[in-house]
């Protein structure tokens, strides 16, 4: 039986959707998404927007289910004209991809700014760094700061490190380094992989902030093991910089977790 055929019909009793929602949460948790999209299902059924999305994303991603971008486009489809802002940023990123048809670059920014506009960070983020290419919408530099500062404020690292990139490139702004590294160092802090390879680069050369070679390569290390393709152009003079006992200092901390994430200063919308 086709698992479209399971969906149950619209005459069942009133769902108790929260209670329902929480259950299929918790399925999720233990990764038994076989029984999360059923409930999922039956809520989505029923109109729950944000069950829509998990359906859909259940698809795109093929949990508990044949991964079918398709179908997930159907479902996105309809949380995210339940304005649901989950819904919005997962179907732009099916718009984006183009997996079951061409990339709709202009569809993927509008339906980023409109997840933005209701306050989901991944969305603005996403919306900031689309501002600063302009490769797919038109560049503005200035719309492009506001957005990965209302990122910042919810905490998504890689807005911290965009916001360290726009002081240091003077784009919007004047030419800040010491503004720069602290947002890189924010952005590195958080897991950024790119964050830490500049807060590294800028810590080597002593560019807004004191120079410190161990911590330098420790960033460095810790942005390259996190995937950053930034980090190898810098660890040539970083490692240079060392002797054997710095450089495995520097290899220590790497290994260690990062320090604790200082607090975000406030920044005004």
């Amino acid at each position: 039986m086709r698992w479209l055929d399971r969906l149950p019909g619209r005459d069942k009793p009133a769902l108790d959707v929260k209670a329902r929602m929480a259950e299929a949460y918790d399925a999720a948790g233990r990764r038994d998404y076989a029984v999360a999209l059923d409930i999922w299902a039956e809520l989505a059924q029923a109109g729950v927007p944000r069950a829509q999305n998990n359906v859909g994303a259940c698809f795109a991603e093929g949990l508990g289910v044949e991964r079918d971008p398709a179908l997930a486009r159907r479902w996105l489809e309809l949380a995210a004209a339940n304005g649901d802002p989950i819904g919005q940023r997962n179907l732009a990123s099916l718009c984006f991809k183009g997996e079951d048809r061409e990339p709709d670059f202009a569809r993927a920014a509008e339906l980023y700014r409109a997840a933005a506009e209701q306050g989901d960070g991944v969305a603005q983020d996403m919306l900031s760094w689309m501002l600063i290419e302009g490769e797919c919408i038109p560049r503005d530099v200035l719309a492009a700061r506001r957005w990965a500062e209302a990122a910042a404020r919810q905490g998504v690292a890689s807005s911290m490190t965009r916001l360290g990139m726009l002081f240091h490139d003077a784009l919007g702004v004047p030419r800040d380094p010491a503004e720069a590294a602290r947002w890189w160092r924010r952005g590195a802090e958080r897991g950024d992989a790119d964050g830490q390879a500049m807060l590294g680069a800028a810590l080597s050369m002593g560019t807004g902030v004191e120079r410190d070679p161990v911590a330098a390569l420790a960033w460095l290390l810790r942005a390259q093991a996190g995937g950053s393709r930034l980090a190898a152009q810098f660890l040539g003079a970083a490692r240079t910089a060392l002797d054997d006992a710095g450089l495995a200092e520097a290899a220590r901390r790497a290994a260690a977790p990062p320090p604790e994430p200082a607090s975000l200063p406030e920044i005004k919308p």
